[in-house]
């Protein structure tokens, strides 16, 4: 994989990791566009996502500080925050270990890539229409049981194309969470989500890294990083501003062109 491959890759991944667009599904499709597939390319590909997900540390840094404070005074909000983001993680852990073979399997079809992409657009344009006026509008409001719902519906992004934060954004969305607050979460649930896959696909294909080489991941991760910075304040204006429907629409017209391509080509 030559560097200019790795920089744009970089880009991909931090563009489209916490926009409901689905990172994955964009990676596979840019893989394919760019002639980087196989089993070191998924690798790669899950890998490069810890450098988005540090850009969550870094601007949400003050947040982890006073949780973390919060933990050992046994502050009540901070204990119903973790509480909460370990809910969330729960299922998708359970059932990540359970799939792992299927879900790799799919990271080799674009064509599962195009088709989730069209589903899940329509799917946001709906929910943005049935929606109702939000009941909770903090991470500490929410119930056990709401951050439960979020962590299975989660677990639907397993299928690539249908998109991490997509998913627990609307699943959010559908329980009764604002806006801003099921954004954040889902910025939030990203970080042991992605660590967990991340650790357990490297333990899972370490060998097959020796394709890729830990400077070109090194690359794809700073790439990520910097770019997912820019893009995750950008993203929470946005939704507060027009809602999902701009990214529904992208989705339906991104996986309809990549249907096309996959046929042509």
């Amino acid at each position: 994989m030559d560097l200019l491959t790795v920089i744009l890759l970089g880009i991909v991944e931090g563009v489209t990791e916490f926009l409901p667009v689905s990172s994955t599904g964009h990676l596979i499709l840019a893989g394919a566009l760019l002639g980087f597939q196989g089993e070191g390319a998924g690798t790669f590909d899950i890998v490069i996502q810890l450098g988005a997900i540090l850009a969550v540390v870094v601007l949400y840094w003050r947040r982890f500080w006073d949780v973390a404070a919060g933990l050992l005074r046994a502050d009540r909000g901070a204990l119903i925050f973790v509480r909460n983001l370990l809910l969330a993680f729960l299922p998708s852990a359970v059932v990540g270990i359970i799939v792992y073979k299927a879900v790799k399997a799919m990271l080799e079809s674009p064509t599962i890539v195009a088709v989730a992409l069209i589903v899940g657009g329509v799917a946001i344009l709906a929910i943005e229409r049935w929606v109702k006026a939000p009941r909770i509008r903090t991470i500490e409001e929410m119930g056990w049981h709401t951050a439960l719902g979020i962590g299975l519906v989660q677990c639907l992004s397993m299928i690539p194309g249908v998109s991490r934060s997509g998913a627990t954004i609307m699943g959010a969305l559908g329980l009764g969470v604002e806006r801003k607050t099921a954004a954040e979460f889902s910025f939030f649930l990203a970080v042991p989500t992605m660590l967990a896959a991340s650790a357990y696909d490297l333990y899972k294909n370490h060998e097959s890294l020796g394709g890729t080489g830990w400077s070109q991941i090194a690359i794809g991760f700073v790439v990520s990083f910097v770019v997912a910075l820019l893009v995750i304040r950008w993203f929470v204006g946005i939704v507060a501003r027009r809602g999902f429907a701009p990214f529904a629409w992208y989705r339906i017209v991104a996986g309809t062109a990549a249907l096309v391509w996959l046929q042509m080509r």
